[in-house]
C-alpha cells in the first residue's frame, strides 16, 4: 500500500495526540492509508473513546473489515461502548453473514436482539439468525449464506444471468453450485464451462457432481481437516437431507487451524482455559495454576521417592548425581512421543494405521534413542566415573526410562483422544511430572539392584 506508515511507538503517539487534538482530517487521512489489520493491531494500544473517535471515521466496509480483525476480546469490550444503531448500521450492514454472526454472537442477548431489530435489509438479519442457531463451533455456525447456485437443466446463458444477480452479494467467487429444484446440492460447474461453450447449451453435461460437502453439524476441526486434505478454498454445507445451505471459505478455516494450534498450544504449556494477554490477573491466574498444582503434588511424589531411597543414596551417594538427568530425560522423551501422537490424531492418522503399529514405531524409536544415548552416557562415565558399577547402573536405566518414557508417551494420548478428552493435555506437565516420578524409581531401583545394597 503506498506511503503506508510504520506502525511503532512514535507513530501510536503522534495518533493518540491526533484523536486527543479532534483532528478529524489528519485522522481521517492515516486511516486511509492503514489496511483494517493494521487498524486493529493498534487497538490495544488506545482508550475505548480513542478507539471509537477513529472507527467511527471509516466507512461501512473498512469499519466491518476493522471489526473482523479485532480479537474477541477486544471485540467484545468495544461492541459493549457503543449503542445498539452505530453497530447495526456502521459495522454490520457491510458484512457477509458468517462474519456479523460471529460479531453479534459475542454480545448479551438482549443487545443481540436490539442490533438485529435495527438492520434494514431483513433478509441479511435472516440468515444471521439462522447462523445464530448452530454451534459456533460446527460447519453451520462457520458458514455464510452467501453463495452463487444454479439450477440443472438451465442453459449458459440463463446461468450467466442468474450469476450476475446473486454476485452481487458474493464478495469471493469461487465456485458456482448445482443443485435440483428442492434446493438439493449435486455439483458444481466451473466459469471456464460458463465462459467456453454456447449460451443455449445446458449445463447438464458440465456438471462436476464429485463435489465434496459437509453437513451443518460437522465439528470445525473437521472441516479444517478436509479443506486442507483436498486442498479446497471453499466449501459447499448441507443441512442433514442433502440442500445446499452455505458454503465455508477458506479464511474461515485458517481461523479454525489457528485457535486450534493455540488451544492445543496452551494445553501443552499446562494453560487449561483460552486467555489472552489483556485478559485479568486473577483469569490469567486461574487458567495457569491447576497444572501448576499437579506439577507441586508431582514434585512432592518425586521428592518423597528420593526420601524413600535414602538409605541407599547415604550408601552410595554418586548415584544422586544422575538424578536430574534421568529426570529430564524421561520428560523430553515423553514429550516427543507424545507430541507426535498428537499430531497423528490431529491428522486422523489412525484411521488408517493401528493402534498397536503406531505403539510398536514408537517403541522401536525409543528403544533406538534409548541405545544410542545410553551408550554415549556409558562412554562418558567409562573415561570420568571410578565405578564400574555406577556406570552400568546409569546406563541401563537411562535405556529403561527412555523407553518407558516412549511407551508411556504414546499411551496416554492415544487413551485420552478414546475417552474424548483433548490428548493435547497428555503433551505438557501430566507427561512430565509422572515420567519423572517413574523414571526417578526405575532408576533407583536399577541402582539398588545392581549395588547390591539390601542383601
Amino acid at each position: 500500500m503506498e506511503n503506508k506508515p510504520k506502525i511503532d511507538k512514535e507513530f501510536i503517539e503522534n495518533l493518540i495526540q491526533i484523536i486527543e487534538d479532534q483532528n478529524t482530517e489528519q485522522a481521517l487521512e492515516i486511516t486511509q492509508v492503514l489496511h483494517a489489520a493494521d487498524l486493529a493491531e493498534i487497538y490495544n494500544a488506545l482508550t475505548i473513546d480513542q478507539a471509537k473517535f477513529l472507527y467511527l471515521l471509516l466507512d461501512q466496509e473498512k469499519a466491518g473489515d476493522v471489526l473482523i480483525e479485532l480479537d474477541e476480546h477486544a471485540r467484545e469490550r468495544f461492541l459493549d461502548s457503543l449503542p445498539s444503531d452505530v453497530i447495526a448500521r456502521q459495522f454490520i450492514h457491510e458484512m457477509d453473514s458468517d462474519d456479523a454472526a460471529d460479531v453479534i454472537g459475542d454480545l448479551s442477548e438482549e443487545k443481540q436482539e436490539e442490533i438485529l431489530a435495527l438492520i434494514s435489509n431483513k433478509e441479511q438479519a435472516g440468515d444471521i439468525v439462522d447462523l445464530l442457531n448452530y454451534d459456533e463451533d460446527s460447519a453451520g455456525g462457520l458458514m455464510a449464506k452467501e453463495f452463487v447456485k444454479v439450477e440443472e437443466g438451465w442453459d449458459i446463458e440463463h446461468c450467466i444471468q442468474e450469476i450476475r444477480t446473486q454476485a452481487e452479494v458474493v464478495v469471493e467467487l469461487y465456485f458456482v453450485y448445482v443443485v435440483n429444484q428442492y434446493n438439493k446440492l449435486i455439483g458444481l460447474i466451473s466459469l471456464k464451462d460458463l465462459l467456453l461453450n454456447n449460451p443455449k447449451k445446458p449445463i447438464d453435461s458440465f456438471i462436476n457432481r464429485d463435489v465434496i460437502s459437509v453437513k451443518t453439524d460437522e465439528s470445525a476441526e473437521d472441516v479444517a481437516r478436509i479443506m486442507d486434505k483436498y486442498d479446497l478454498v471453499a466449501i459447499p454445507v448441507v443441512d442433514s437431507i442433502g440442500r445446499l445451505v452455505g458454503r465455508i471459505t477458506i479464511d474461515d478455516v485458517v481461523d479454525v487451524m489457528r485457535e486450534a494450534a493455540e488451544k492445543d498450544y496452551q494445553l501443552i504449556s499446562g494453560i487449561t482455559s483460552d486467555v489472552e494477554s489483556s485478559d485479568r490477573v486473577w483469569t490469567i491466574t486461574r487458567a495457569r495454576l491447576p497444572w501448576l498444582v499437579i506439577g507441586l503434588f508431582g514434585g512432592i511424589l518425586g521428592a518423597r521417592v528420593i526420601e524413600i531411597y535414602e538409605f541407599d543414596l547415604g550408601i552410595y551417594p554418586q548415584l544422586a548425581f544422575f538424578i536430574p538427568l534421568i529426570a529430564a530425560m524421561a520428560g523430553n522423551v515423553g514429550i516427543q512421543s507424545s507430541s507426535i501422537i498428537v499430531q497423528n490424531i490431529a491428522a486422523n492418522v489412525f484411521e488408517v494405521e493401528s493402534t498397536l503399529k503406531k505403539l510398536m514405531k514408537e517403541l522401536s524409536v525409543g528403544l533406538m534413542n534409548g541405545i544410542i544415548c545410553a551408550a554415549l552416557l556409558f562412554g562418558y562415565n567409562w573415561l570420568t566415573a571410578s565405578s564400574m558399577d555406577l556406570t552400568i547402573a546409569v546406563s541401563i536405566s537411562l535405556l529403561a526410562v527412555i523407553l518407558f518414557a516412549s511407551f508411556f508417551g504414546t499411551l496416554i494420548p492415544i487413551l485420552l483422544n478414546k475417552a474424548k478428552i483433548d490428548p493435547a493435555l497428555a503433551t505438557g506437565p501430566f507427561i512430565t511430572t509422572m515420567n519423572d516420578i517413574v523414571g526417578l524409581l526405575i532408576y533407583l531401583n536399577i541402582g539398588r539392584m545392581i549395588f547390591n545394597l539390601h542383601l
